[in-house]
């Protein structure tokens, strides 16, 4: 049987892990796992349940009871969380402001690794989120690590937000992004690294396009290593 392929794609919030990552999946023919989505719909239930975000007990069980879903809907993804469609609810700033919090949980992150390897265990797969190179697929074949400066982050952010019309000030996703980045990098379990066998991949002043091509080119059968 041959071995599955598998991208990891590791990187701080705002550095187009996701965007870049479905992307590249849609050319390959790949699945794409969006593990950061995992997080956030755990996130979002907690709150909606109106669960304490620092009772790691009860976080944990919500994350073995909760029935997650990623499904392709054309050329996105849906994330489902109990047959409830969440794909937009988990993308606001509140959200955003308090998945770190939960990600950190070592209960979720046991839970919902499981989840993961197991979708990478039978398919070729891209998969995105902090601690992917590092821990859930650590002899993937290919290994990126994406990063940008804070300013640039947070200005994506900024556009996305306003192209949804939500408002939000640019000076306070700049102070979050710098504390995501803080807390996702001291966390005790599976912290934000990049692996010493990780291409360093910095978007700054990048288009998305030249950002794919940079990954399409790291593939063994396309010139890579």
């Amino acid at each position: 049987m041959i071995e599955p392929i598998q991208i990891a794609i590791d990187g701080p919030a705002g550095a187009g892990k996701s965007t870049v990552a479905k992307e590249v999946a849609r050319r390959l023919g790949f699945l794409y796992i969006d593990t950061g989505a995992m997080y956030r719909a755990v996130t979002w239930l907690a709150l909606e349940r109106g669960l304490s975000l620092h009772d790691e007990e009860v976080l944990t069980a919500l994350a073995q009871e909760a029935s997650i879903q990623l499904l392709r809907k054309g050329d996105s993804l849906a994330v489902l969380v109990d047959t409830i469609d969440v794909t937009d609810a988990i993308r606001s700033p509140q959200i955003s402001s308090n998945v770190s919090q939960v990600a950190a949980v070592a209960g979720v992150r046991m839970v919902l690794v499981e989840q993961q390897r197991a979708m990478a265990k039978s398919q070729n797969v891209v998969m995105d989120g902090r601690d992917i190179g590092s821990y859930v697929l650590p002899f993937a074949q290919v290994k990126i690590f994406l990063t940008a400066s804070i300013e640039e982050r947070a200005h994506r952010r900024y556009l996305e937000f306003m192209n949804k019309g939500i408002p939000v000030e640019e000076e306070r996703l700049r102070q979050e992004i710098r504390r995501r980045d803080e807390q996702d990098a001291s966390r005790d379990v599976a912290p934000l690294v990049r692996t010493a066998d990780a291409f360093l991949i910095d978007t700054t002043g990048l288009g998305i396009e030249e950002v794919i091509q940079k990954i399409l080119d790291l593939l063994p059968n396309r010139g890579g290593r």
